[in-house]
C-alpha cells in the first residue's frame, strides 16, 4: 500500500471532498460536459408569435397605405359631392377614402352590435 506521501501526491488529490483555507469541506468540482452540436428543429415545429403576426401587419398596412397615397396622388380632380342636405368639393382621392372609412365604421358599428348580442345569449344559456 502506498501513502500520499509516497506517491507524491496531496491529500487533496485523492481525497473527494477537500478542505479550503478557511478549513471548510468542499465538493470536487464537476468534470466539464462536452461541447454537443445543437439539434435541429424541424421547420413544421416551430409557431408563429403574436409578435411575429403584428409584424407582419404592420408591414402590410404600410404598404396598403404607400398604394393609397399613391391612388389619392394620383386623383387630385375635384369633384362635387352631394351628401343628404350638403353639397361640398373634394378631391377625388380623398372623397373615395372619406366613404371607405365611412363603410368601415359602418361595419364595425353592426359588428359590434351582432358581439353584444351573442354576448347577452351566451350569459343567458349559463
Amino acid at each position: 500500500m502506498s501513502t500520499h506521501a509516497e506517491s507524491g501526491a496531496s491529500p487533496a488529490e485523492h481525497d473527494p471532498t477537500s478542505t479550503d483555507l478557511t478549513g471548510k469541506h468542499t465538493e470536487p468540482a464537476a468534470p466539464a460536459k462536452p461541447a454537443t452540436k445543437p439539434v435541429p428543429v424541424p421547420h413544421d415545429a416551430v409557431h408563429g408569435s403574436r409578435t411575429g403576426y403584428t409584424w407582419i401587419a404592420l408591414l402590410a398596412a404600410a404598404l396598403l397605405g404607400i398604394v393609397l397615397l399613391t391612388f389619392i396622388i394620383q386623383n387630385l380632380d375635384k369633384v362635387k359631392t352631394d351628401l343628404l342636405f350638403w353639397e361640398f368639393e373634394l378631391p377625388l382621392g380623398i372623397t373615395v377614402l372619406l366613404s371607405v372609412i365611412a363603410g368601415a365604421l359602418v361595419m364595425g358599428l353592426v359588428g359590434g352590435v351582432r358581439i353584444l348580442q351573442l354576448r347577452h345569449a351566451a350569459k343567458r344559456v349559463s
